[in-house]
């Protein structure tokens, strides 16, 4: 490599060069400097075929901008370069990258085109990963963009596509990429994405290669790999449960020579149903139950027998698993003596619980987490009725910020983190005891922590606690929320459209497009939205319905979150409390220093 000063008309970008495609870049940053002082970084060239000219591997902002100064009629040097050595592809490609990188992180899209040369050019994966700073698997993962059509890969960089749908999408043929894009294209047809694209490419159920019974090194059928190289799944789930059921035989077998006395395997969906059922050991007739799930997923129930064949063995044996104990003596005090001994003892409790609040805090959230005795506490299930909004929500950056917390909780009780709420649900709630114990021994801050989490999971959506602890709080929707395809798809109201055109976009606007369908002011508060299409960018909006508290656009009504705050108000008015919002604007006035 050498140094040297080389005429603009000389250079010109490079195929190598990463960022070579396209439009030219913004230089506004750079046309200051230019103008003053000329090039001052050298530009990474190498020699084209051409005697005399240059390809500009490196720094094709710096050249743009010097054009730039051309074109304005300003004086324009020799622009210093580094020449690389001829016929090297991949160092140049390597140069590029380096210097683009460094910069600015671009797009998984020139990411995977730039190392998809480099692999061709020789460079292996590791030497890949090794020179950019990634792991082997970032560069498996993003070389893995290559299962792509193009257009998918295109939708993906100019962020039509979400990452969770492309990750699928990596699981999917050539053929159901195409008929995936045939939905895409048709407006008037359902296009799964995110979560619900997996079910749509395997037929409804997506078998996980963990749940196999079997040696995945022996099946014969087919396995995919998802983007990111961490979820493997049966491509072929006839041939899964072939295997799968072979297995299961196999255990079935092994069980029986062990000397239980049956093995039930039920039907696939069946659950086992372990109330209607009791432990029994071998010499009691124990049987073993296997449930085999939709999703591949095989559980061995041992040493059960039925709650009526348990009552007819009560009465024999006592060795270790049966069924049932010996016939209990007579116990030494009646039931109205133990009633009498109960309530007592309740009733000295809380007298001294009385006096504990930090104690009676950390047992309420014990009692709302394991659904204990008195307390049945719901989660919320955030179900929606179209698949858009359900995505919509779970992708938004609300639920991430407030997953994040959840799996800390999680962690600091010892749960599972993976389990999807910290709050018990049926079937599924821990016991009282040990929770209660772990809660004491926490500091109050984490345990207001959890307690902000679980009320959180129990919070009704549209209900009027949702629109007090809101309006209490502050919550600025703006933060929390911008318009998504999913948004506008369910927006419709012509006359709701040309109030929100006037909001986003300004009251002449809104007049000028009076008469244009729902879909053009749709297109013009995207626009302002965006800050594209030659519109000026919009602060960020919510609409009126969202903010708190919230609002109509017409005087038909029937918005839920509008009568919520409205049945929030009069109860408030009803009891001579200060409405929140109210409140909080008055003190705002107090403190805000009059004008002079």
């Amino acid at each position: 490599m050498k140094l040297d000063f080389i005429d603009v008309d000389h250079l010109s970008i490079a195929a190598a060069n990463m960022r070579g495609k396209g439009k030219d870049p913004d230089v506004s940053d750079l046309l200051p400097s230019v103008r003053a002082r000329g090039v001052l970084v050298p530009l990474l060239v190498r020699p084209n075929c051409s005697e005399g000219r240059f390809e500009i591997v490196a720094g094709r902002r710096r050249f743009t901008a010097v054009n730039a100064v051309a074109r304005e009629g300003g004086a324009v040097k020799p622009i210093p370069c580094a020449i690389l050595d001829e016929g090297d592809d991949a160092d140049a490609l390597e140069a590029s990258m380096l210097e683009n990188l460094a910069r600015v992180r671009p797009d998984e899209v020139s990411q995977w085109e730039a190392f998809v040369a480099l692999v061709k050019a020789g460079r292996s994966v590791d030497g890949v990963a090794d020179t950019f700073g990634f792991e082997p698997n970032a560069v498996k993962r993003i070389l893995a963009l290559g299962n792509l059509l193009p257009r998918i890969r295109t939708l993906y960089r100019d962020g039509q596509v979400n990452v969770a749908t492309v990750r699928h999408l990596t699981l999917a043929s050539k053929s159901q990429q195409k008929a995936w894009l045939a939905l895409f294209d048709d407006e008037a047809a359902y296009c799964p994405t995110g979560h619900q694209l997996k079910a749509w490419l395997f037929g409804g159920s997506a078998i996980a290669v963990t749940h196999a019974l079997f040696e995945i090194d022996m099946f014969k059928g087919g396995i995919v790999t998802d983007l990111f190289g961490e979820d493997r799944f049966f491509a072929d789930s006839d041939a899964f449960w072939s295997a799968q059921m072979e297995a299961i035989e196999a255990r079935k077998a092994e069980y029986l020579e062990a000397g239980w006395s049956d093995v039930i395997v039920m039907d696939r969906g069946q659950w086992f149903r372990s109330w209607d059922h009791a432990h029994a050991g071998k010499r009691k007739g124990g049987r073993i139950y296997v449930e085999v799930r939709d999703s591949g997923e095989v559980t061995f129930h041992e040493g059960y027998v039925t709650t009526k064949e348990a009552k007819r063995l009560s009465g024999g044996g006592s060795g270790e698993g049966d069924a049932v104990a010996e016939k209990p003596s007579r116990p030494e005090v009646s039931g109205p003596l133990n009633a009498y001994i109960d309530l007592h003892r309740h009733a000295a409790v809380r007298a001294d619980l009385a006096s504990h609040g930090g104690v009676a805090l950390r047992a309420m959230l014990a009692h709302v987490i394991a659904g204990a005795d008195l307390w049945r506490v719901d989660i919320e299930s955030q179900r929606a009725p179209k698949e858009e909004i359900a995505e919509s929500v779970e992708t938004c950056s609300a639920e991430t910020a407030f997953d994040i917390k959840r799996r800390a909780v999680l962690a600091v009780l010892g749960f599972n983190e993976e389990i999807p709420t910290v709050t018990g649900r049926p079937l599924h709630r821990p016991p009282f005891a040990p929770l209660f114990a772990r809660l004491l021994e926490l500091p109050d801050p984490v345990v207001l922590e959890i307690v902000a989490i679980v009320m959180g999971e129990t919070l009704a959506a549209g209900s009027e606690a949702v629109e007090m602890i809101g309006l209490h709080l502050g919550t600025d929707m703006r933060q929390h929320w911008q318009a998504d395809a999913a948004f506008f798809d369910q927006l419709r109201d012509r006359e709701v459209l040309l109030a929100i055109t006037g909001e986003v976009a300004g009251a002449e606007v809104a007049a000028a497009n009076a008469g244009e369908k729902a879909k053009a002011l749709k297109a013009i508060i995207a626009d302002c939205l965006a800050g594209e299409n030659g519109r000026a960018k919009t602060e960020p909006w919510v609409p009126q319905w969202m903010a708190f508290p919230p609002t109509t656009y017409t005087p038909r009504g029937g918005v839920g979150s509008v009568m919520a705050a409205a049945r929030v108000r009069y109860e408030l008015a009803a009891a001579a409390v200060p409405y929140p919002a109210e409140d909080r604007d008055a003190a705002e006035c107090e403190e805000r220093p009059m004008a002079a």
